[in-house]
């Protein structure tokens, strides 16, 4: 959900197919079915696929700062696109901190960098990036209007084009309408800059109280969305080339808590939810060796 502002503002996934993310700089947008030597979707691997194997996890059992080794952070508070309110902070155990067998990320209203509310958004940037794999987070989600956490991935091609070179969204949720989960493509022909972004949602009752498994599989062709091992959602390769699949190169993670926005904030905040924290008590990638 989050791109580092020296290159481009992050975009903000709507349910009702509007979207808030805006280019720094926006480099030749097309306006449509571009022309392309693709003559079809990618077929299907017919062979027997490999078992998935462990790649890369964290299991969050050592208390204190998140682990360097493995997480980064966007850091700043000028809005990241959306007209969010708070300021991610980097290496400040009140907003990203390790404590008994979970991450948590905790937004709190309080006065910092000139914002009313702090929050911190990690990444494996430049740390850990993949292409093609099983994605599993198991997390508790914040509660509260204003609240807007997120799971995903984004190209880590360097500097990125937004959208062009694609995001993936593996869990959204805002506060005002509890308990619902959204899982987004974005690329340069479907996206929500225009308002065609690919994605569905699914009810969690629990989402807001319990922990429940954000889980994406992702393969040459295919991306499918789930929870729990239940999915609900799949984008396959329409067969029009990079333009509407540019998920053939290292993706990385981003974990964080939005507070307010275009989405987020559609109904205000609502200070007397603070503080909040979204709880990760894993992250585990599985690719096929």
């Amino acid at each position: 959900m989050t791109i580092p502002l020296f290159l481009f503002a992050r975009r903000v996934c709507l349910p009702c197919g509007f979207c808030c993310l805006v280019l720094l700089s926006f480099c030749g947008k097309k306006s449509g079915p571009p022309t392309s030597s693709n003559n079809g979707p990618t077929p299907p691997d017919t062979t027997s696929p490999k078992p998935y194997q462990l790649v890369w996890s964290d299991e969050f059992n050592t208390d204190g700062a998140p682990d360097s080794s493995r997480w980064g952070y966007d850091s700043g508070g000028s809005g990241w696109g959306n007209n969010e309110l708070e300021y991610y902070t980097a290496n400040r155990q009140e907003n990203a901190r390790v404590q008994n067998g979970n991450l948590i990320i905790e937004a709190r209203e309080e006065s910092y960098g000139g914002r009313n509310y702090t929050s911190a958004r990690l990444l494996t940037k430049y740390k850990a990036e993949w292409t093609y794999g099983k994605f599993e987070i198991r997390a508790k989600l914040p509660a509260g209007t204003g609240t807007w956490p997120a799971i995903w991935l984004l190209s880590g091609t360097d500097p990125l084009v937004w959208p062009n070179d694609g995001e993936l969204d593996i869990m959204e949720e805002v506060g005002f309408n509890p308990n619902v989960i959204y899982g987004t493509a974005h690329n340069e022909m479907y996206n929500g800059a225009n308002g065609t972004q690919k994605g569905s949602n699914v009810f969690v009752p629990t989402a807001q109280d319990s922990f429940h498994v954000y889980g994406l599989e992702w393969t040459a062709n295919q991306v499918v969305w789930s929870v729990d091992s239940v999915a609900y959602f799949t984008y396959t390769d329409p067969g029009y080339g990079f333009n509407a699949w540019p998920y053939n190169s290292n993706f990385f993670l981003i974990l964080n808590i939005a507070i307010g926005g275009n989405w987020g904030g559609q109904q205000g905040v609502d200070n007397s939810i603070f503080p909040q924290q979204m709880l990760v008590d894993y992250v585990r990638i599985y690719q096929r060796q």
